[in-house]
């Protein structure tokens, strides 16, 4: 699973309501062929390593994936069956914030028809709405 190697602050307050649009990140910059969402949501490690397994045993290990996206939001949750109150639980699992235009995966080295298809089974891995898109420039063959 992907986690940073070390943090600043081990616990994170969630911080209000996800909203707007991505400033940054909403090109495709590193290949040919991206998967952009639609919606803002928190992204587990967890989805994002089963949408990379789906994309490369579609194309089976062709050609090359980018990940776009960092989990870098520790997500705490406090034992089943536990008292409220005695502070806040320990850090569980990492998450990514996604807002609408985030690209968060990118492929390189395969067709157009292979491309399309290993994203929309990467989308199906994910709890939100993605769009297929073709970096701009990008002559049709």
């Amino acid at each position: 699973m992907l986690s940073p190697k070390r943090t600043k602050y081990r616990k994170r307050q969630r911080g209000g309501r996800l909203r707007g649009v991505a400033n940054r990140g909403n090109t495709v910059a590193f290949g040919d062929f991206g998967l952009v969402s639609l919606e803002n949501k928190w992204i587990t490690d967890r989805q994002i390593e089963a949408a990379r397994v789906a994309m490369t045993r579609h194309i089976k290990r062709g050609g090359k994936v980018w990940i776009r996206i960092f989990p870098d939001i520790p997500y705490t949750k406090k034992p089943a069956e536990t008292r409220m109150g005695k502070g806040k639980g320990a850090p569980d699992h990492w998450v990514a914030e996604v807002k609408p235009g985030t690209v968060m995966f990118e492929m390189a080295g395969v067709t157009s028809e292979l491309a399309c298809e290993a994203m929309r089974l990467a989308g199906n891995k994910l709890p939100i709405q993605v769009k297929f898109v073709e970096r701009r420039g990008l002559e049709k063959s």
